[in-house]
């Protein structure tokens, strides 16, 4: 079995927020993050080993990002991926060996990867795997949460929708990305023409499936803050989608750098910077956790 302990010595350093290499663990599906958002690590699971997204981010660390969804997924084994990383976690010395004292616990396993997760056929199904290699090794929904992270850009269809029903059925939750509130704002940061009513409405639709947090990168864009007209505007998406129905906004900082033709346009905040954007949030009575 490909397992974490497979690795050869010295190919793989301590892990660190400002790596989350896909191919850290040798693996097809399974690898690990330390994620400043979650705490802890995080097993990730990548359906899409092919570098393919339908979305084109211009602060995306994916190297050689292309066009295009998921490829077929092999459910076996990706099943038979995660409970041998899984098992090199729990029962092995994979903590001691990659992982800082301090944040050695496993805080979620969670559909990231290279690309848009929801555009793998079989999503729906890789949810009820995970799920159920989690339920077999007694990791509690509560203490390790599976999570999809999301564009949210598929949500209108049955399949997608199916799948993030089962997630939130399995004590499971999203983390649906927007990152600006206008037409343009949204093509220029996630490189797709996407009307913002349509965001809203696919937020809904999730929120209503599955607790849903948002997720919001933000930046600066030619050495500008954002400006107060997007800010507003990207409020205006998450009051129509229902305030009431989020869980919260999760605001995060660039930690590594771009790996997009964009990158040259992209450059941090600083930590006021962000706290005064999520003042903001907090007063439409949202809570907001950061992230810089």
């Amino acid at each position: 079995m490909n397992s974490a302990h497979s690795i050869p010595p010295g190919t793989l350093d301590t892990l660190k927020v400002s790596q989350h290499d896909r191919d850290l663990a040798g693996l097809t599906y399974v690898y690990p993050v330390l994620s400043r958002r979650a705490g802890g690590v995080s097993v990730g699971i990548n359906l899409n080993p092919n570098n393919a997204c339908n979305w084109h981010c211009a602060y995306c660390q994916v190297p050689d990002l292309v066009r295009g969804k998921a490829p077929d997924i092999d459910l076996l084994l990706l099943e038979h991926e995660l409970s041998g990383f899984l098992a090199d976690l729990i029962h092995g010395d994979w903590m001691e060996r990659f992982v800082p004292e301090g944040s050695r616990v496993i805080r979620d396993i969670a559909f990231s990867g290279n690309g848009e997760p929801t555009s793998a056929e079989v999503f729906a199904e890789a949810v009820d795997r995970v799920l159920r290699v989690r339920d077999a090794f007694g990791l509690a929904a509560d203490a390790v949460p599976v999570r999809l992270i999301t564009n949210g850009s598929l949500l209108a269809q049955a399949r997608v929708q199916d799948g993030v029903r089962r997630l939130g059925a399995g004590g499971g939750e999203v983390w649906f990305k927007v990152d600006a509130g206008t037409t343009a704002g949204i093509e220029r940061i996630n490189g797709v023409r996407l009307e913002p009513a349509a965001v809203a409405r696919n937020l809904a639709r999730c929120a209503e499936l599955c607790p849903t947090w948002v997720q919001t990168c933000v930046f600066r864009w030619d050495g500008a803050a954002p400006e107060e007209a997007e800010l507003d505007a990207y409020l205006d998406v998450l009051a129509q989608a229902g305030i009431a129905r989020l869980k919260g906004v999760l605001l995060y900082g660039v930690a590594r750098p771009s790996r997009q033709p964009e990158a040259v346009h992209v450059a941090r905040l600083s930590e006021a910077e962000i706290e005064q954007i999520a003042e903001r949030i907090r007063q439409k009575g949202l809570t907001v956790r950061v992230s810089p």
